[in-house]
């Protein structure tokens, strides 16, 4: 299989392209190689390369910062992906949008169903919620998979963040009021690797099974890693942060289950592999 990966220098696009270079001839793009928000460019590269699948991993992810660039949020999430989502139409090629569990408001009791009413509240969000729209609109062969709380080897990302914390303090306090699925970017990758392979197009919730506040996965990433750095929980309240983050953006996994897919294993599973592999590199 022939696959163009964009973002191929984030934190998903690297392991992404690590793990379906084992098996397929893969082309990983970061902004260098392909610069999304150039239409024709992208229609250059894509006619050139002619991918069998292109994974959308490329984003603009600054959530705080969007609330004052906007026009450069929705340039890259939404015309970005709208300059893919055509030169994937004119060649065939499936798309694969990654996006995010931030298009749900997170006032729900309950997990969000994939064909839930989307309700965006933060200009971050409602970029991806535009993009996605667009990839419905102008592709035939698609699949969007939204995913929750990422993190992985490469990049930033909350474990990483918690771990050097541990370093510097003996006491951190950790939001307990916002719950979610934390999701390792190599369990993540072999869903997509599964799933593009197949013509089972339509939208995906995609993340390690199971749930947990920041402040139980604070306590995992601790307990797991044999520190004894204490937790203490706060609300959303005591830090504020520009752009509004849902309470509860708990997704349900209904179209891997109903398309014959394995659920990606439980979220502290992912986690112990994903500590291990910090040992490893040296990170």
């Amino acid at each position: 299989m022939k696959v163009l990966v964009t973002g191929a220098n984030g934190q998903l696009g690297k392991d992404l392209v690590k793990f379906l270079a084992k098996d397929h001839e893969v082309y990983g793009l970061g902004r260098d190689q392909l610069d999304i928000t150039n239409a024709n460019q992208c229609s250059l590269v894509i006619g050139e390369l002619k991918p069998e699948v292109i994974i959308h991993c490329a984003a603009y992810t600054a959530v705080d910062l969007a609330e004052t660039e906007e026009d450069i949020a929705y340039k890259i999430n939404a015309f970005g992906t709208r300059n893919l989502a055509v030169a994937a139409e004119k060649i065939n090629a499936k798309l694969c949008y990654i996006s995010t569990d931030y298009v749900f408001d997170g006032t729900s009791s309950k997990p969000y169903r994939e064909y839930d009413n989307t309700n965006p509240q933060s200009v971050y969000s409602k970029s991806k919620r535009a993009g996605e729209q667009l990839v419905q609109t102008l592709t035939s062969r698609y699949f969007i998979v939204r995913t929750s709380w990422l993190y992985g080897l490469f990049g930033a990302n909350f474990v990483k963040t918690m771990l050097q914390l541990a370093q510097e303090r003996d006491t951190l306090k950790v939001v307990s009021d916002q719950v979610g699925s934390p999701t390792y970017t190599v369990d993540l990758a072999c869903f997509l690797e599964q799933l593009v392979q197949t013509e089972r197009y339509g939208i995906y919730h995609a993340s390690n099974t199971g749930f947990c506040s920041w402040f139980e996965f604070a306590c995992a990433i601790f307990e797991e890693s044999g520190l004894k750095t204490k937790v203490e929980s706060c609300t959303t309240e005591e830090f504020p942060r520009p752009a509004p983050r849902p309470c509860y953006s708990v997704m349900e996994q209904m179209a891997i289950r109903a398309n014959g897919f394995e659920y990606l294993r439980p979220w502290r599973e992912g986690l112990k592999e994903f500590l291990k592999e910090l040992v490893v590199n040296n990170c």
